[in-house]
């Protein structure tokens, strides 16, 4: 854990590139809601002397995936309630919990049946949901030393960059137990489709989904 959390720690530099003049991916399919550059805590750093940042933990917010609202009132009485589907926390606010009363998490003691689990599968060719739900909670990251492959983007120890994990798609329950996929597409700013710098604006999040409101467990997206 100790490892881990280090390696997070030295995504480091809490970015202040300005040059977000890249190409943008169209995510567009008709039916999905497209998310992009949802800002995170931008103004905690994990790092003394950043300009502008102050080095503190960063914030949770949370985010209801049918409004499309985002909210950082992490009092009881919101994190125990249905009020939000996907919480963003820790260090650049990347461990994304789903809301869940029954295990450890922000939504622990509350009523939210969320869970979630990966399935490495492009977005588009996930149609159905899982007759098994996973007890899983939260994702987070791939790479060494982590033993499990539930992570949305790869830490390079090399770099010292998260790289985005191409098509992995999550399925999950909201809060009030419909299912929805969704893809965790970037933690940086203008969503850049490779970023070379340490100092690159982040968390400005890029994630797309689709929620099934019928209760049934399809999930075909064009």
């Amino acid at each position: 854990m100790y490892i881990r959390m280090m390696a997070l720690i030295l995504l480091l530099s809490s970015c202040k590139k300005e040059d977000n003049n890249v190409a943008k991916t169209n995510y567009e399919d008709g039916i999905s809601t497209v998310i992009r550059d949802l800002a995170g805590d931008t103004e905690a750093s994990v790092a003394d002397g950043v300009e502008g940042k102050e080095r503190r933990p960063f914030k949770t917010f949370y985010f209801k995936l049918g409004t499309k609202l985002q909210s950082w009132d992490s009092s009881a009485a919101n994190r125990k309630s249905n009020s939000w589907d996907l919480a963003f926390t820790e260090v650049y606010n990347a461990l994304v919990y789903v809301n869940n009363g029954s295990v450890a998490g922000p939504g622990f003691g509350g009523p939210g049946k969320g869970t979630i689990i990966a399935v490495d599968s492009p977005y588009s060719a996930v149609t159905m949901a899982p007759v098994t739900d996973s007890n899983l909670n939260f994702v987070g990251w791939d790479g060494y030393p982590q033993a499990y492959n539930t992570g949305w983007y790869f830490y390079s120890l090399s770099t010292h960059l998260a790289i985005p994990i191409r098509n992995r798609t999550f399925i999950l329950r909201t809060a009030e137990g419909k299912y929805a996929k969704l893809e965790l597409i970037n933690v940086y700013q203008g969503n850049p489709p490779a970023v070379t710098d340490l100092y690159w604006p982040a968390p400005y999040f890029t994630f797309r989904y689709f929620v099934q409101e019928d209760g049934s467990r399809n999930l075909k997206t064009p």
